[in-house]
């Protein structure tokens, strides 16, 4: 991706998490990077398009393959690291942004939602096929129907109903909930030595 634009996207996502998506217009955008407003359109063209590639390139930060391919690591080790990108991810999330997107863009908040639940499907997928095959995880988990309830838990972490509590103690408790369901009595037993010194 061009420097330029991933400048440009960086600049915009710091103000969307700030202010929202629609109090924020493509003039505002301009000035805050120091660039004419001909000059941003010649990345975007229009305010669409900037939030569609600006969820894209969040989305595509956050893939997990070097996590994955690191062979030090085992399913347990990389689910805990995928948890805590996932985490920092959705404590710094706006509620305001997903209000936005739902409100005023719902054609592109759900395009974005079908391809971050895809790729965290695939991940877990991954993850859990990975984690039987190391004697890791119970071999009877039903690894289609558990990852999809834990994406969909995932997605309506912003609930107000869960506002009673700081999200990242609800993710915390999450995830801890969805690996205690998967794990064997070996891969219990490595899970509660690597989080007995630190909090997930």
């Amino acid at each position: 991706m061009d420097e330029k634009l991933i400048s440009i996207l960086e600049g915009a996502i710091k103000l969307f998490k700030q202010y929202g998506l629609r109090s924020i217009s493509m003039d505002e955008i301009a000035r805050s990077l120091s660039m004419s407003k001909k000059t941003l359109y010649q990345y975007v063209d229009n305010k669409d398009d900037l939030i569609i590639k600006a969820l894209d390139y969040i989305i595509a930060k956050t893939k997990v393959e070097e996590i994955e391919k690191d062979e030090n690591l085992n399913a347990i080790d990389v689910l805990l690291e995928i948890s805590r990108i996932v985490r920092t991810e959705v404590v710094e999330m706006n509620p305001v942004v997903k209000f936005d997107l739902f409100k005023f863009y719902p054609s592109i908040y759900h395009k974005a939602v079908m391809k971050k639940k895809e790729m965290i499907f695939n991940d877990i997928i991954i993850n859990f096929n990975r984690g039987i095959e190391q004697g890791l995880y119970r071999k009877d988990v039903d690894i289609e129907l558990t990852a999809k309830l834990y994406i969909q838990n995932l997605l309506e972490i912003h609930d107000p109903e869960f506002m009673n509590a700081p999200l990242s103690k609800v993710f915390v408790v999450m995830f801890d909930t969805l690996i205690r369901s998967i794990v064997n009595e070996e891969g219990l037993k490595y899970y509660e030595q690597k989080i007995k010194p630190q909090a997930i």
